[in-house]
């Protein structure tokens, strides 16, 4: 691994003089950056100050800043380069990095540089998995051991071929026909008879992940595990590539914004503070729409009880009270409900334990509020009706978002869509209809009592 350490007040100098356009004075100084940090300071660049610092470097110096770039930004940044470098650039990169960045090529510019790369049957298999499948995060550089072969053999492998590997410590067994059979490691390698066969020392209970699983259940597994290598099979067991540690964490990092997007109703995860006009309309202008039609709606609700209002206007002033809390604990709900079914804490098969136990947090939470409120306000107003109502009003509208917030999610899962899209807007916008109605419906039967405090 580089040694090469800057401060972040020495890469805040290099970006700043970079935007300058001080392209020739700081070249060299980006050479001796890590590839992290100059992936760091490339993404913020414009195409020309891109362009300038990739041409002194070496190959192998532009495949390390490639790999360590998002993918939207590598292919950015290789729309522009010649079609021989760029295939030489591939050759070089790691084979899962280089197959997201020929994946993001127009179909025809794929072709031709698959066809001028040496190292293109390293891509091509991983080229055939979507991207947010195991098999589309896997990398074909990996090492594997014939069980049939003996530790010497094995070690003598090792040492003459050396590698290149982000998994070192992981050795994967696999049958003449190629079926993973188990894995072992180099201490046991190391520590084996020479003449032992590697079938001695293997640990045939090997965690593994069918290639078209999604990503999500690959991090899972890998978690639960503790792995730092995942092997990726076929669905007969064919030893097909590995996820490495780093990979998982990438995973990790896109289903959380995933999920915490979609729980802020932005529907396209790929947008950022500074994205474009068009872009930010697309991911968030359909579900603020959306919010739209739900408060229309419940703003008809409460056009129904014009009469109401006329008659004891007071009203008006509590309603946004039930609403609001209503909206709360479902957001609640939902926020937790999503979380365990993302990581793997709670079963869709067993819902009505979990429904039931979040119904009675609802009518405790309800109880709670809705007796602290409708006390307070009841004292506040002189008037008890008017708390009551108001306090019975959050205790219905709080079991209404418990098990809204509780269901939502848990339904959307059973159905093979995303358990976030069960979002605030849609649940929240469910609960403030039902409380508006709820509150309203109330203090319409209780208003001979109310008009006699008014």
């Amino acid at each position: 691994m580089s040694e090469k350490k800057h401060s972040s007040h020495q890469l805040a100098q290099f970006g700043a003089k970079f935007k300058k356009g001080a392209y020739s004075q700081m070249a060299e100084t980006f050479r001796n950056l890590h590839p992290a940090d100059q992936a760091k300071l490339f993404e913020d660049l414009d195409p020309k100050a891109q362009l300038s610092l990739l041409q002194p470097l070496e190959i192998e110096e532009v495949a390390d800043l490639f790999d360590e770039l998002d993918d939207d930004d590598a292919a950015e940044a290789a729309k522009d380069l010649s079609l021989p470098y760029l295939a030489d650039i591939l050759d070089d990169m790691d084979p899962d990095e280089a197959a997201d960045l020929l994946g993001d090529l127009s179909a025809s510019k794929m072709q031709r540089v698959l066809s001028l790369m040496e190292k293109a049957s390293d891509v091509l298999p991983l080229l055939r998995y979507p991207d947010e499948t195991a098999g589309g995060r896997m990398t074909t550089e990996y090492l594997s051991l014939d069980q049939d072969t003996t530790a010497e053999e094995a070690i003598r492998y090792l040492r003459e071929s050396a590698p290149p590997t982000d998994i070192p410590y992981y050795l994967f067994v696999v049958d003449v026909a190629n079926k993973l059979v188990g894995i072992t490691g180099l201490r046991e390698l190391v520590c084996a008879t020479p003449q032992d066969p590697i079938s001695r020392i293997v640990d045939p209970s090997v965690v593994s992940i069918i290639a078209t699983s999604d990503q999500e259940q690959a991090a899972r597994l890998m978690q639960h595990y503790d792995l730092s290598a995942l092997p990726v099979v076929d669905t007969e067991n064919t030893l097909l590539g590995v996820i490495s540690h780093d990979d998982i964490l990438d995973v990790m990092e896109a289903e959380a914004t995933e999920d915490i997007y979609r729980l802020a109703s932005v529907s396209d995860t790929a947008i950022e503070p500074d994205s474009g006009l068009f872009k930010q309309l697309h991911g968030r202008l359909p579900w603020l729409l959306l919010n739209t039609l739900t408060a229309l709606f419940g703003s008809w609700i409460i056009s129904n009880f014009e009469d109401l209002f006329i008659q004891v206007a007071v009203l008006a002033f509590f309603q946004s009270i039930v609403a609001a809390q209503g909206g709360n604990v479902a957001s609640q709900n939902v926020a937790m409900i999503v979380r365990g079914l993302a990581i793997g804490e709670m079963d869709t098969k067993k819902i009505w334990p979990v429904l039931f136990r979040q119904l009675s947090v609802s009518i405790s939470l309800g109880l709670i509020i809705g007796g602290l409120v409708g006390t307070s306000v009841g004292a506040w107003q002189g008037n008890p009706y008017l708390g009551l109502v108001l306090g019975l009003a959050l205790l219905g509208n709080m079991i209404v978002a418990g098990v809204v917030g509780t269901l939502a999610p848990i339904m959307l899962q059973l159905v093979g869509y995303d358990p976030a899209l069960a979002s605030t807007v849609l649940v929240t916008a469910l609960t403030d209809s039902i409380g508006f109605l709820i509150f309203l419906s109330l203090a319409k039967a209780f208003l001979p009592f109310i008009q006699q405090y008014v």
